[in-house]
Order: C-alpha cells, then sequence, then structure tokens
C-alpha cells in the first residue's frame, strides 16, 4: 500500500536535538506569554476596573514591542541567534518576577505597570525575529514544511496551558502567583535555548555591514515581494482588530459574564485548533498552500460576532477552536513562504518588517478599543471590527503573486542526512 502523503514524517524533525530545544524553549516562551495578558489583564481589572486602563497597560508592550522590532532584525542577522535567545528570556524573567513581586505585596499601579510592560515589550522585539529566523538552521530542508508545523504545535501546547491556567490561577489564588510561574518558565527558556547548538557559519552572516545599510537592504527585500506586503498590510488591520475586540473587550466582557475560569476556558480552545491544525498542515501536499491560508483568515472574524451577539462559553469555544484550525493554516504557509522564498541572511530582517507591520496596530488597537466602546457600544465596536477582517482578507487575495505562489511539498517518507540527527 502507497504511504499517505505525511505518512511518518510530521514526526521526524523530533530527531535533530537543536530543533527539539529549540522548540522546548520556545512553547515555554508561548506558555509564559499566554498566561500573562490574562492573569496581568485580571490584576488591572482588580485594581482599578477599567478596560481604558487595561488597553494602555497591555498596549504599552505592543508600543515597545513595535518600537524595537527593526533593531531586533538587525541584531539578529549580525549576532549569534541562540545567545540572542538566552539574554532575551533571562532579562524577560527577572522583569516578570518583579511584576510578580509587585502584584503580590499590593504595591503594584498602573504607571508602574506600564514601565514593566515597556520592558517585557524591548526583550521580546529582540527575541522574536531570532527565533523565526532560527528554525530552518535547525533541519535539513525537506523536513522544513513538518518542522515549521511542529514548532508551531509546540508554541500552541504551550499557549494552551498558560491561557487556560492563566484564568484559573487568577479566579483561584490571585494573579500574582501566575506571573511567578511567568518569570520561572521563562529561566527554563533560557536553559533551553542554551543547549541549541548551530555549527560555525550557521547561526547568522559572516559579514558585516552598517545597520542602517543592513536595514535598507532588508526593507528592499521586504517590498520586492508583492505577496509578503499583501499580508502584512492584512494583518495590521486584523491584528488591531483582534488585538482590541479579543485581549481588551472580551476579557471585560467575560468578566462580567460567564467568568474568568471559562475565559481562561475559551482561550485553550483556540489553541487546542491550532495544534489539530498544525497535524493538517504538517501533513498537507497543498501547493497554494499561502493562498489557502490567507483566506482562512476570515474567521477571525467570528468570534468577534459571536461577543457581540451570544457571549457564552461554549458557543465562544467553539468559534475560537474552528478559527485556531484555521489560522494554523495560515501560520504554517507563511513561514514555509517566507524561509523557501527569503535568503537565510536577510530572513531575521525581512520577519522583523513582517511583524513591525503586523504588529504596529496592536498597540492601537488594544489603546482604542475601550474608549470607542464607550462611545459606540461593545456590540458595534465588535460587528464593526468583524466587517474589517473580512475586507482587509479580500483585499488581500486581490494580489496576483499571492494566489500564484506555490510552497514546495517535501517528497513523503524519506529522512533528509542532516546536522544534529542524533535520535531523541
Amino acid at each position: 500500500m502507497r504511504p499517505s502523503p505525511g505518512d511518518g514524517r510530521t514526526f521526524l524533525p523530533l530527531r535533530h536535538r537543536d530543533f527539539r530545544q529549540l522548540a522546548g524553549g520556545r512553547s515555554l516562551i508561548y506558555f509564559a506569554n499566554a498566561m500573562a495578558p490574562v492573569v496581568l489583564g485580571f490584576a488591572v481589572l482588580d485594581l482599578t476596573g477599567s478596560t481604558t486602563d487595561l488597553g494602555f497597560v497591555v498596549g504599552a508592550r505592543s508600543l515597545a514591542n513595535v518600537a524595537l522590532l527593526l533593531l531586533g532584525g538587525v541584531v539578529a542577522d549580525r549576532f549569534s541567534r541562540t545567545v540572542i535567545l538566552q539574554g532575551s528570556a533571562v532579562g524577560a524573567a527577572l522583569v516578570q518576577a518583579v511584576v510578580a513581586l509587585t502584584v503580590l505585596l499590593g504595591w503594584t499601579s498602573v504607571p508602574l505597570l506600564v514601565v514593566l510592560g515597556v520592558a517585557n515589550g524591548a526583550l521580546s522585539a529582540l527575541s522574536l525575529p531570532a527565533s523565526a529566523a532560527l528554525t530552518p538552521q535547525t533541519v535539513p530542508a525537506d523536513v522544513l514544511r513538518p518542522a515549521n508545523a511542529l514548532m508551531r504545535m509546540a508554541t500552541n501546547i504551550g499557549m494552551i496551558v498558560g491561557a487556560s491556567l492563566g484564568g484559573v490561577v487568577a479566579a483561584l489564588i490571585g494573579p500574582g502567583w501566575g506571573l511567578a510561574a511567568n518569570a520561572l518558565c521563562l529561566f527554563l527558556a533560557a536553559v533551553c535555548f542554551h543547549g541549541v547548538r548551530i555549527e560555525a557559519g550557521h547561526d547568522g552572516p559572516v559579514e558585516r555591514s552598517r545597520p542602517l545599510h543592513e536595514l535598507r537592504e532588508g526593507w528592499r527585500e521586504f517590498t520586492a515581494h508583492t505577496w509578503v506586503v499583501a499580508v502584512v498590510l492584512q494583518f495590521t488591520v486584523v491584528n488591531a482588530v483582534v488585538a482590541g475586540g479579543i485581549q481588551v473587550l472580551g476579557l471585560g466582557i467575560a468578566d462580567d459574564t460567564f467568568g474568568r475560569g471559562w475565559w481562561g476556558a475559551v482561550l485553550a480552545a483556540q489553541m487546542i485548533g491550532a495544534v489539530a491544525g498544525g497535524f493538517l498542515a504538517a501533513r498537507s501536499r497543498t501547493r497554494h498552500a499561502l493562498r489557502l491560508g490567507v483566506a482562512l483568515v476570515t474567521l477571525e472574524a467570528v468570534p468577534l460576532v459571536v461577543l457581540a451577539e451570544a457571549p457564552h462559553a461554549l458557543l465562544l469555544g467553539v468559534a475560537m477552536f474552528l478559527n485556531g484550525v484555521a489560522l494554523e493554516q495560515f501560520g504554517v504557509a507563511w513561514d514555509v513562504s517566507l524561509q523557501e522564498n527569503i535568503p537565510a541572511d536577510r530572513l531575521a530582517r525581512v520577519y522583523s518588517y513582517d511583524a513591525l507591520g503586523s504588529f504596529i496596530a496592536l498597540p492601537v488597537g488594544e489603546m482604542l478599543a475601550g474608549p470607542v466602546a464607550n462611545l459606540a457600544g461593545e456590540r458595534a465596536t465588535l460587528l464593526s471590527g468583524a466587517v474589517l477582517v473580512v475586507l482587509a482578507t479580500a483585499a488581500a487575495l486581490l494580489s496576483r503573486d499571492l494566489r500564484r505562489l506555490t510552497v514546495a511539498p517535501a517528497a513523503p517518507g524519506r529522512l533528509a542526512k542532516g546536522r544534529n540527527t542524533d535520535a531523541a
């Protein structure tokens, strides 16, 4: 019997030690990052009861992240990406420990949380391009698609546990202990990153030039691909809408209706869907993967509609699960498309421009969601956001380059030779 595409290949990247260490570290990072907004958000609501204050606290982190993303891309293409990941994880652990201490001891305030959020956002900006660009250096090229799918499954599992525990911990013992768990996980992530051993010459380019020249070079590479620009513009809109609608208004609606514990379960449902979607993406042989993934982003509108019309935990959980399955098809296709079409020595900079364009509206969405909802009403704000998601997706699909772009399917059932293939 002929094996089905993807049989036996989904878990092949785990034979590579560097990939296992990187995936372990990133899953811990995402665990902490999924729990932190939930417990921190409830800490702000306990402190002031204001979604506007909540928007400013989470928006400050996003603003710092956006401001330093380009620097993070340049740094990741100039220096050791593994060292960058270790240093940023340790720094984030220390910052999060301070946040936890202030919450547990009752010393916290909105201005203090804003300052600490800025510090965490800056550290995340340094690590994001490095971690994204490092994945293709840990596995052979012909297992790149399952490697990206597995990496995303690992991070989504971390997010499932983090998001679900965030609501439960905040409800049962308070947000301070959740933030303390964040600090511990970030430190353990640094230990995992220390175990990544990329061969000399594979952890960043040898030649160096001036940072401004490298930024211009990265910009030229970014703008040379119209499909990249189309998707980034799409997510400038989508991320702003989702950040304000889910992370700010959704959290407030949950606190007023079905409760904090169930909000964690709702967020976990999306991540469970993403893990299921990762298995589908790893086995997919679709050559027009990015076209399909971009179209499926339309499902980001569904949870917004549910929050506006019927904010019940079960219905919202189903919507978030389907949303997670759909978004994972996009996420894997996007990573593979970039890694197959962007030169390795410019990949981190292109990732940084991607992240800058996609994330630049996050603080705007987070900070404006509360005031706009106060003026127009939560229902109208959420439904308008759903319409914007659909329109932005339709606009992206007008790009002929995006519709025509293909990814190379890996040959099924064969393990390529490559570095770091010691058995798990």
